[in-house]
């Protein structure tokens, strides 16, 4: 690193740091709106003045909201509405509306590239690189930003995958209990909704929230039964939708589907523990191994040609 490129550092750490404490000691005075929205009566005002933002996010939000959709459009080459699932799936932005949640997505994914390639950018300055080698950096920290959140989107759907694994057995064995006491399959599904809480019972109450807008009980089921990301889940949905439609006895067969998850489960953590067992011997084999092969073969060339 040379001389030039730690004063350089230096100097931007010490106005951070100067900023900040200049931040601290003299925090900027709240803005007028803030003061006068608590006191108006129109919901519609304050909603508008809200939603103006200022004059920096007017000027510059449009230009960085269409970067991100572009940007989006070139990491997410399977479309939207693969993208839209993945988020329902990994239960992101649940409480905004489809089309703003991929929107957050999207300047969520921008920032995490931005980061990225900042942090090459400033390694690059510091460890004194040349042009051709900052270029490549850069290069790599566009890849490694624009992954990040798609790979994190990922490991959120396979958590939540698992989650649900886990929940759906006590979810169908309650489901059975409230049939079996006399109940329809909505009114069991709702007891279960009030009473309960989870990924699971998060989707059967899109499910009855689908059904109190006017959807049909099968076809609520059916539609949550499309788009849960786990298959066990899937199944008890399109049951409740087959008992619902054509009035079959729904407890055995929910018993059933429980056991089929239990088992399962069983069968996946036998795999996972016997992976861990061999990857447990890896490092003793590495270690022990060339030191045994060194211990047998050492004497080797004395027994066959007598030389020591």
């Amino acid at each position: 690193m040379t001389a030039s490129s730690l004063m350089m550092l230096a100097s931007a750490v010490t106005a951070l740091t100067a900023a900040l404490i200049v931040r601290l000691i003299f925090p900027p005075a709240r803005s007028l709106s803030s003061r006068v929205d608590p006191y108006l009566a129109p919901t519609r005002l304050r909603t508008q003045r809200r939603s103006s933002g200022s004059p920096i996010v007017v000027v510059f939000g449009p230009i960085v909201r269409s970067l991100a959709e572009a940007m989006g459009r070139v990491l997410e080459r399977s479309g939207e509405e693969v993208t839209i699932l993945k988020l329902r799936q990994a239960g992101w932005y649940r409480d905004v509306p489809e089309d703003e949640s991929v929107a957050a997505y999207r300047m969520a994914q921008l920032r995490s590239v931005a980061i990225a390639a900042g942090l090459a950018l400033a390694a690059g300055q510091a460890l004194g690189l040349s042009a051709v080698q900052r270029v490549i950096l850069t290069a790599l920290g566009l890849i490694v930003g624009g992954s990040r959140q798609r790979s994190a989107l990922d490991s959120a759907v396979e958590h939540r995958r698992e989650q649900m694994r886990i929940e759906i057995y006590t979810v169908n064995q309650l489901l059975a209990m409230r049939v079996r006491a006399g109940g329809g399959v909505v009114s069991a599904v709702q007891q279960v909704v009030s009473r309960g809480e989870g990924a699971v019972v998060a989707e059967l109450s899109d499910a009855l929230r689908l059904h109190r807008s006017g959807w049909r009980a099968g076809e609520a089921f059916r539609r949550i039964a499309e788009l849960t990301p786990e298959p066990f889940c899937g199944r008890t949905y399109r049951l409740l939708a087959a008992a619902e439609e054509r009035g079959a006895d729904l407890a055995p067969a929910l018993l059933d589907l429980a056991e089929d998850v239990r088992e399962t489960r069983r069968e996946s953590l036998r795999r996972s523990a016997t992976k861990r067992r061999a990857a447990m011997l890896v490092p003793t084999i590495a270690i022990l191994a060339p030191v045994l092969i060194l211990f047998v073969a050492a004497p080797l060339p004395y027994l066959i040609t007598g030389w020591r």
